[in-house]
Parts: C-alpha cells; sequence; structure tokens
C-alpha cells in the first residue's frame, strides 16, 4: 500500500502562493499585461513546466493573483471599518479606503494603468470580487441577493472608473462617491438612516 505524502497539499499552496509572490514583484516593475509566463517562471525560481502546473495559463494566473489581492483588501477594510455603524459612512468609507489600498500598492496600481488597465477587466468578470463587494453591501442592509449583485457590479466598475480615471483628489472623489454612488447603491432605509 502507498503512502500518502500528507504534506504534498501544503507545499503545493506554498509553491503557488510563492509563484504569486513572484509575479507580484514583476507587476510592481512592468504592467501586468507584459509580463509573460517565462519571465514568472524566472523570478519564481522554477521552470516554465513547474508554472503551468499550478496555473494553467497567464489568464489563470492573473485571476488567481486578483483574487488573492482582493480578499486582502477585504481583510484591510474589516479592520478599517470596524465601529462605523452608519451605512452611508460605511459604504463611502469602504470604496474610498479600498480604493487608496489599491493605489497604496504599486503590484496593484500597476492593474489600472491609463495604457493598458487590465484590472478593470478581470474585475468586471470577476465573481470573486462581485461576492465579496456584494457581502459588503448585504451587511450595509440585507437586500435580495440579485439586486447586491447588481449593485456590487456597479460599485466595482465606479472603483474601476475611479483607479484608472482619478478624480482631482481625495475629498472630490469621497463627493463624487456621496453624490452619485451612495443614493443609488443604498436601500432606501439605509439612505434616510445616513
Amino acid at each position: 500500500m502507498a503512502r500518502r505524502d500528507w504534506l504534498a497539499e501544503r507545499r503545493s499552496a506554498v509553491a503557488a502562493e510563492r509563484i504569486l509572490d513572484a509575479a507580484g514583484d514583476l507587476f510592481t516593475e512592468h504592467e501586468p499585461s507584459s509580463i509573460g509566463m517565462a519571465e514568472i517562471a524566472r523570478a519564481a525560481g522554477c521552470s516554465r513546466a513547474t508554472l503551468y502546473r499550478y496555473f494553467e495559463s497567464r489568464e489563470a494566473l492573473h485571476r488567481a493573483y486578483v483574487h488573492r489581492e482582493a480578499r486582502a483588501v477585504n481583510r484591510t477594510l474589516g479592520d478599517r471599518l470596524a465601529g462605523i455603524d452608519d451605512p452611508r459612512t460605511r459604504l463611502v468609507t469602504g470604496i474610498t479606503a479600498a480604493i487608496a489600498t489599491v493605489r497604496d500598492n504599486p503590484a496593484l496600481a500597476a492593474w489600472f494603468g491609463r495604457t493598458d488597465p487590465l484590472g478593470g477587466e478581470l474585475a468586471d468578470r470577476s465573481e470573486v470580487i462581485t461576492e465579496l463587494v456584494a457581502a459588503f453591501l448585504d451587511g450595509l442592509d440585507a437586500v435580495d441577493p440579485e439586486s447586491a449583485r447588481r449593485r456590487a457590479r456597479w460599485v466595482v466598475r465606479v472603483m474601476t472608473s475611479l483607479l484608472v480615471f482619478p478624480g482631482r483628489d481625495d475629498a472630490e472623489e469621497t463627493a463624487l462617491i456621496e453624490e452619485f454612488v451612495a443614493p443609488v447603491v443604498l436601500p432606501a432605509a439605509a439612505r434616510d438612516a445616513g
């Protein structure tokens, strides 16, 4: 009877993380769309065959990287928004803090360059990002799941727009979110509470 390697799954997860970390380092220096699998394999210290064992394509690697980073931003926001009970304030603060977190991370900011905003395309198609934002919105005021998903997709589009085409300053972006996003995204009960 063959023994099962009880650490195999852990080693696999560590290897995938190492590859994503190496990709993140490259994304800090170059536009994500310009980096090929050979460069990522070299930076990770593995062969292309090993890289393809973990990520079947560059798109799959991009998706895994963006999803990992979206979850990290979501965790950061959870800490930042703790104690903010007013739905309107929580929404505006959540959106502005998420945008600031992306901008403050060179590897993430690179995804929203004006020449090739690959991050916007991935964010728009990502079920993971939509579900993270929908869960955030549901926490503001429970709405039906389909409405929460539509609202989440709208918030993702607004955030992508502000990442690619920033406002003049933080105050203007906050005002835009307060005036044009909060009234549409928040259910009436939550708007009235703010």
